[in-house]
C-alpha cells in the first residue's frame, strides 16, 4: 500500500552538501520510525540514520555522526536527510525505509524495516 519515493541525489563536490527527501505515498494513519540505509558498490548495505515517529529521538551511524541529519514532516508524509561535508567514502545508493515499529529499535537492522524506496544515487567526487 505505502509506497516510498526518493529524491536528491546526484553529482557532489568533496565537502559539499546534499540534501535527500523521502515522500511516502498513500494514506499514513500511523507515523513510523523511518530510516535511511546506503549501499556503496561492492559492500553490504549499512545503516545511516534513524528517526522515531514523533521525531522526538533520532540515531546515527559514527561515520555519518555530526555531519548527517535526519529531520521528518509528518504532514508531508516525508523525511529528509540533510549531507554534508560530505565524502567521496559517503558515495553510494540511498535507501529510504519504513520501519515496524513506532520507535527505534535499540540495535538498527534492515530487519526491522517492511517498506523500502528505490534508492537514489549520492556520488561525491575529490
Amino acid at each position: 500500500q505505502v509506497q516510498l519515493v526518493e529524491s536528491g541525489g546526484g553529482l557532489v563536490q568533496a565537502g559539499g552538501s546534499r540534501r535527500l527527501a523521502c515522500v511516502a505515498s498513500g494514506r499514513t494513519f500511523t507515523n513510523y520510525a523511518m530510516g535511511w540505509f546506503r549501499q556503496a558498490p561492492g559492500k553490504e548495505r549499512e545503516f545511516v540514520a534513524a528517526i522515531s515517529g514523533n521525531a522526538g529521538s533520532t540515531y546515527y551511524a559514527e561515520s555519518v555522526k555530526g555531519r548527517f541529519t535526519i529531520s521528518r514532516d509528518n504532514a508531508k508524509n516525508t523525511v529528509y536527510l540533510q549531507m554534508n561535508t560530505l565524502k567521496p567514502e559517503d558515495t553510494a545508493v540511498y535507501y529510504c525505509a519504513r520501519s515496524y515499529y513506532i520507535w527505534i529499535p535499540s540495535i538498527p537492522s534492515e530487519k526491522d524495516y517492511g517498506v523500502w524506496g528505490q534508492g537514489t544515487q549520492v556520488t561525491v567526487s575529490s
